[in-house]
């Protein structure tokens, strides 16, 4: 159960706790109305099993129903002293004697359900007074319900879109080049995952998303089985992107084991944080053993990815495009660059340099001694027919 759902269920029980405490009755619970069933979500009881979490009754033939249609008072302190009461099912419940329900209404006005308490006995203490305690009640517990009832929309809604890419195999994968700066000759290509365009949203998001519902590995392995396949089509290598927490799984490494490695650069994207460094480690070393590389992605753009370097010692260091984009006009931009670059090479590690968008950013990384580039100066992310092996310079630009 995520940390999150129990927290929401221990507050709701502490508020059914004070409701049967406060007017001094033996139960307490919160049901969830679907129109047709009631169901009890949560029980707070001093008499185990006689009601509890999951059980569930025909709405219609419930006293909280009744009570919703004005038939029954949403207070009675003798459930007997009421002929529609004692002809409803709840009636025959020999310990149901004294009865208090008000419904839990959300933020947009609709009905989640009702919010009880029941007597052993009744109560004549009982009044409609008590009613004010509950509404105060009931309300809290509908600000603890509906953040979850919403992230239960938005997980549902994630997995009906999700649904037809993961069962089609995943996404579409393209290749954007990697250009050598210098040469102007393409070296190799980055995977970059694409989703339906109508849905408007980012890969990276995407990525999210799936893990939000679980299915955030088996979107990424798919992914890499596609990247993997334009292998066969494409000389050089192939860089993919990969989490830290899906790389760390037996399904990955055994995925990775098949591939041609010394033509595979691995890039540890961050969707999540690294939580076990050594455990990277151990996962990495043999495959970086038959030729595979590591590269770290978006260095320049925070402290994490820096962590990374000085802890795995990548291959490839890929610069953030928040300092190469418009790095030929920014001569701060170049001062940080050019102290990545002598980081790279102390390390022994090439150069990338993400978002070169004009031929004066990428001659301005030429000369601060960036190895490598990819963005839309030489393209964008394409099918593996249309890549080429060139990529010829362009007049620089002056700045305006």
């Amino acid at each position: 159960m995520p940390e999150q759902h129990k927290e929401a269920t221990q507050q709701l029980t502490d508020l059914l706790q004070t409701a049967r405490k406060s007017l001094g009755l033996g139960v307490a619970f919160l049901t969830r109305l679907d129109g047709t069933t009631q169901h009890l979500e949560a029980v707070e009881s001093t008499i185990p099993n006689a009601f509890r979490a999951g059980m569930s009754q025909p709405q219609e033939n419930s006293f909280c129903q009744a009570i919703l249609d004005g038939r029954l008072p949403p207070v009675m302190a003798d459930v007997t002293a009421y002929p529609e009461a004692m002809e409803l099912p709840g009636a025959h419940i020999p310990w149901l004697r004294s009865f208090v329900s008000v419904p839990v209404v959300l933020s947009d006005g609709t009905v989640y359900g009702t919010f009880c308490a029941a007597g052993f006995d009744s109560n004549p203490a009982l009044t409609p007074r008590d009613r004010a305690l509950m509404d105060v009640l009931s309300h809290a517990a509908s600000m603890i319900i509906e953040p979850t009832l919403r992230e239960h929309v938005r997980q549902a809604e994630i997995a009906e879109r999700l649904g037809p890419i993961l069962d089609a195999g995943g996404p579409v994968v393209l290749l954007q080049p990697i250009v050598n700066l210098a040469s102007r000759r393409r070296v190799g290509a980055e995977a970059l995952s694409r989703f339906p365009r109508e849905w408007d949203l980012p890969p990276d998001r995407c990525f999210a998303d799936a893990h939000a519902i679980g299915e955030g590995h088996r979107l990424e392995l798919l992914a890499l089985r596609r990247a993997a396949e334009h292998l066969r089509l494409v000389p050089h290598y192939v860089t993919m992107n990969v989490s830290p927490a899906t790389l760390l799984t037996r399904a990955c490494t055994r995925l990775l084991e098949r591939f041609p490695l010394d033509r595979v650069v691995l890039e540890l994207s961050e969707h999540e944080p690294v939580e076990d460094y050594d455990a990277l480690k151990a996962v990495l070393a043999p495959l970086r053993a038959r030729g595979m590389r590591l590269a770290i992605d978006d260095v320049g753009a925070g402290f994490s990815s820096l962590r990374h370097i000085v802890v795995t010692q990548p291959d490839v260091i890929k610069l953030d495009r928040s300092i190469v984009t418009g790095i030929g006009a920014d001569p701060v931009l170049s001062v940080v660059t050019h102290s990545l670059v002598d980081l790279a090479r102390a390390t022994g590690a090439t150069v990338v340099a993400e978002g070169v968008e004009t031929e004066c950013d990428a001659a301005a990384l030429v000369a601060v001694g960036v190895d490598l580039g990819q963005g839309w100066h030489f393209g964008p992310a394409v099918s593996p027919e249309e890549l080429r092996e060139e990529y010829a310079a362009e007049p620089a630009k002056v700045p305006a």
